[in-house]
């Protein structure tokens, strides 16, 4: 391949390998760099082209290299004296080949109908493209590929399955206040006095402190940020009684519900770009330490009861090393061994004091002052227009355990419970088939006939088969037809020995269900309109967003703060790696 530019010079763009540079890189940064090596792109002067020209490689299988080599030539085009550069990659571009890597790993297993494989290296590009947002060369090519990646694996489900079997595949959700927290907001002189008053009349066992940096948040959530907070407040009833009762058993101030609400905004399935999940937002090897397991089924991080009684003994034992719940509450974020570090070098084992020596990361700084600011705006809520809201209603179910895997849409079938209605029961459920010995949650009342009816079922055909309740006119035929399935093998299942089936029975449909593809682990937001109306101060519409399973994403800016070196890298992940 080979380029032919005006006197500005020529472009050379050379792949090589960087031994050195990847190790230290991955040592800083903690971030896997072993799929695809790093690129450089070098100006050299008209005289050299010659010589040159043929060591140029090619990089057609890497769209965002080969492209930013090209916005590279335009700019050395530009120049009024040919020179010899180099342009480096960042870390973010690193990060981007390897996404562009494992999303073709996820094509490849999906032309082969691997679909296990296919959603792990999406899952995988995803995440990696999310993480790669920090500080991409060309920002604007990077919201471009992002959009193109997603829409991508978005048409693959839709050509793999058929649209209906996108239903029975649960999304995720971006965790909502995760781009404030690096922000900070201006005070309202107006409601400081009023706010040093509330607190001294304000019953608390978690203490409150009002300073600038509270009263910003609190003047964030009463303006442009109330819905959130509304939102967050409308969610909690379906998790509160169940969050109340496990603080309570294990000694945690109810206040730090708020903290699941400044984590997840009360979503079961919420997401972050540090890939903590839940709605206590536990990054694997943390949840792993409390007992949260993750199989190719499920993840109980997602699982509400067990994540909050996880989060609740982590904050016990936080609690415990450190004497103080806003040092427990910091070391929630950012790892105790940060806050560790920080107390150890400034002989202060107080969080604002380590604050304003900012010795803690900018995200962790302000993570316990917005948990402060929704604590007072709750126990003050008609001050703040939060008197009104409705909360949820609580989420109640019977548990029954699997004895083989079992396709929801069976279990739909024996409810008479939509799809959506199961997925929001079991958001650890990371598949539409559910794993035998699993404890799956059914509609209150309906255990004992969920365990009745498996029972019609053989074991070895619950992961495929659905239950038909047969109605008025309908003929053998005309239920397989429904199903695309074979009247005389639902004879056989049913044991029919001649005729239709009578109305009100109920038949067992073999094959009649084909597992979709596992839920792509990418976060989503509530709408297209939502998405439209993004501003960069509200936590209502997020810096970087991503479609769900049938909306389209629109606007994509970088969502990590912008990080000049590895170091800060390091740092900065250090900070999301609780």
């Amino acid at each position: 391949m080979t380029r032919n530019l005006n006197a500005a010079g020529t472009i050379l763009l050379t792949v090589f390998l960087f031994p050195a540079s990847l190790s230290l890189f991955a040592q800083q940064s903690g971030l896997q760099t072993s799929f695809l090596v790093p690129s450089a792109i070098r100006t050299v002067n008209a005289g050299m082209a010659a010589s040159v020209a043929g060591t140029i490689a090619d990089t057609e299988h890497l769209p965002y290299l080969k492209e930013v080599a090209k916005e590279a030539a335009k700019e050395a085009a530009k120049e009024p004296t040919p020179q010899t550069k180099i342009f480096l990659p960042t870390a973010s571009d690193l990060l981007i080949q390897q996404a562009e890597e494992r999303f073709r790993n996820g094509k490849k297993a999906f032309q082969d109908r691997d679909f296990a494989h296919a959603r792990t290296e999406f899952d995988a590009a995803i995440d990696v493209m999310l993480t790669a947002s920090a500080n991409p060369t060309d920002p604007r090519l990077f919201e471009s590929k992002l959009e193109e990646m997603v829409d991508a694996i978005h048409r693959d489900d839709l050509s793999g399955m058929g649209a209906a079997a996108i239903e029975d595949v649960p999304g995720f959700d971006k965790a909502p206040l995760e781009d404030i927290v690096t922000m900070t907001f201006s005070v309202d002189p107006r409601i400081k006095d009023k706010v040093q008053t509330q607190i001294k009349t304000t019953s608390s066992a978690l203490p409150l402190v009002v300073n600038d940096t509270v009263l910003g948040y609190i003047n964030y959530f009463n303006g442009r940020g109330h819905r959130t907070i509304e939102a967050g407040l409308e969610r909690s009833g379906k998790y509160s009684a169940m969050i109340s009762r496990i603080l309570a058993e294990e000694g945690i101030p109810q206040e730090l519900i708020h903290l699941a609400q400044a984590e997840s905004g009360f979503l079961p399935r919420a997401v972050s770009r540090a890939a903590a999940e839940g709605l206590w937002q536990f990054v694997k090897f943390r949840g792993n330490e409390y007992g949260l397991k993750q199989t190719p089924y499920s993840d109980e991080r997602l699982d509400p009861e067990k994540a909050t009684r996880a989060a609740a003994h982590h904050l016990h034992d936080l609690y415990n090393e450190f004497g103080d719940w806003y040092l427990a509450i910091a070391a929630y974020n950012c790892g105790p061994g940060c806050v560790e570090r920080a107390v150890e070098r400034t002989g202060y084992a107080d969080f604002w004091e380590l604050r304003a020596r900012k010795m803690l990361p900018i995200e962790t700084t302000n993570y316990v002052p917005i948990i402060l600011a929704m604590t007072i705006m709750a126990k003050n809520a008609p001050e703040y227009g939060l008197d009104h809201i409705t909360p949820d209603a609580a989420i109640e179910y019977d548990t029954v355990v699997t004895t083989s895997p079992t396709n929801l849409s069976l279990i739909g079938d024996l409810t008479d419970a939509p799809i959506s209605e199961l997925v929001q029961l079991n958001p650890a459920l990371l598949r539409s088939v559910a794993p035998g010995n699993f404890e799956i949650r059914v509609p209150k009342g309906t255990g004992a006939q969920v365990t009745a009816g498996l029972d019609l079922v053989p074991a070895e055909l619950r992961a495929s088969s659905r239950i038909h309740r047969v109605e008025a006119g309908q003929s053998l035929a005309s239920i397989a037809k429904l199903y695309s399935a074979s009247p005389m093998q639902i004879a056989a299942a049913n044991h029919l020995k001649g005729g239709d089936p009578a109305e009100g029975d109920r038949l067992v449909v073999p094959a009649a269900y084909h597992e979709v593809m596992p839920a792509l682990r990418t976060p989503r937001t509530a709408s297209k309109t939502t998405m439209s109306k993004a501003v960069a101060a509200s936590s209502r519409t997020v810096s970087s967003q991503v479609i769900t399973t049938k909306a389209k994403l629109r606007a994509v800016r970088p969502v990590h703060p912008a990080t000049a070196t590895l170091a800060q890298l390091k740092d900065h992940n250090r900070s999301l790696n609780r």
